[in-house]
């Protein structure tokens, strides 16, 4: 059976036809594979989903009880039967939960990746490379000016600011989920042993990671705290939130943003970042390339990001690839972004 036979890019999202389900998809179908707990992958509205208990338990969180008609909790490594094919759940290292879906079918192999980084990361599984005949990569950062770099060196360079400016507040944006909780393992990981600040959007998510046995430390919510009293201290906050009038409740605040587009100074600018910090939760250039050798695959689907690049980079190597031209997948998930009801208010 051909490739294309077995998962198809249809309007609706990557659908499998042998097995009657679609990946990540994009609007409401019978049947729903997820990777990953970020809104832009995983919507409510499906007849049934299935994904890892931490991404269930995300959607769960966002949507409310009632997000699917019916849904199933598979583990990494854990084989099933749907329709005619095999599927496995393998770790993406993405935020917790994350998976690569492997579907087999007639002794053909695809990977599909959803979101991924070979990076560490202390607060979920590390990315496994998983050996396939295609492997559908995404490619947020597939430019060659995308190194990411140290995390740690990142949050060194947070750290001398708020040693530098005692009477300034820092305010991190950081996407609620993955990011945020990633930047505050990292400052646990460097010795800051001192109370981190969270905004409203960023609580139920933060303490679910802890209840899945994340270390995060001291945190407490930021709404209510005295002005005076933030002098000095960390905040996490949805990265729209450090753009309005919510920081006129902090001393002179430093705005920091974590993201991978950092690296890219214009962006900073424009964000009004006094301190960018490139920490993302993505592969980078050096990372997408070295997986897809990893894999062994000899085709290689390449999806949401930059793909013209990464396409052309394969074909230099004999690797028969193509872009996807999946559509409805943001370069981060934006929509964590936006604080709304009382969230906006914590």
């Amino acid at each position: 059976m051909r490739p294309q036979d077995i998962l198809t890019p249809l309007p609706a999202g990557l659908a499998c036809r042998p097995g009657g389900f679609h990946i990540d998809p994009v609007r409401p179908v019978e049947r729903a594979v997820i990777t990953h707990g970020h809104s832009d992958h995983a919507r409510a509205g499906h007849g049934a989903v299935l994904a890892t208990q931490e991404t269930l338990d995300m959607m769960r969180l966002r949507y409310g009880d009632n997000f699917a008609g019916s849904t199933q909790a598979i583990a990494y490594g854990e084989e099933l039967k749907v329709g005619d094919v095999r599927i496995k759940f393998h770790p993406a290292g993405h935020v917790l939960g994350s998976a690569q879906i492997a579907v087999s079918c007639q002794g053909t192999c695809i990977v599909a990746s959803g979101d991924y980084k070979d990076a560490p990361d202390p607060t979920c599984a590390p990315f496994e490379v998983v050996a396939c005949d295609v492997f559908i990569t995404e490619a947020t950062f597939g430019l060659p000016v995308f190194r990411h770099g140290d995390a740690a060196d990142e949050i060194k360079k947070l750290l001398a600011s708020v040693a530098l400016f005692p009477e300034r507040a820092h305010l991190v944006g950081a996407y609620s989920l993955g990011k945020a909780q990633r930047v505050i393992a990292l400052l646990r990981a460097a010795g800051y042993d001192a109370p981190i600040y969270l905004h409203g959007a960023m609580e139920k998510i933060t303490h679910y990671y802890e209840s899945r046995g994340i270390a995060l430390g001291e945190l407490r919510a930021v709404k209510g705290v005295r002005k005076a009293d933030l002098a000095g201290t960390i905040t996490l906050a949805p990265p729209s939130a450090t753009s309005d009038i919510w920081t006129r409740r902090f001393p002179d605040p430093v705005t920091a943003f974590a993201s991978g587009w950092m690296r890219v100074r214009a962006r900073a600018r424009q964000r009004g970042v006094e301190l960018p910090l490139v920490i993302s939760d993505h592969a980078d250039w050096d990372g997408l390339t070295a997986t897809i050798e990893a894999t062994g695959a000899g085709e290689i689907w390449v999806t949401h990001g930059q793909e013209d690049a990464l396409v052309h980079w394969c074909k230099t190597r004999g690797l028969a690839a193509r872009p996807l031209d999946l559509v409805g997948y943001g370069d981060e998930d934006e929509a964590d972004a936006a604080p709304s009801g009382e969230d906006a208010e914590a």
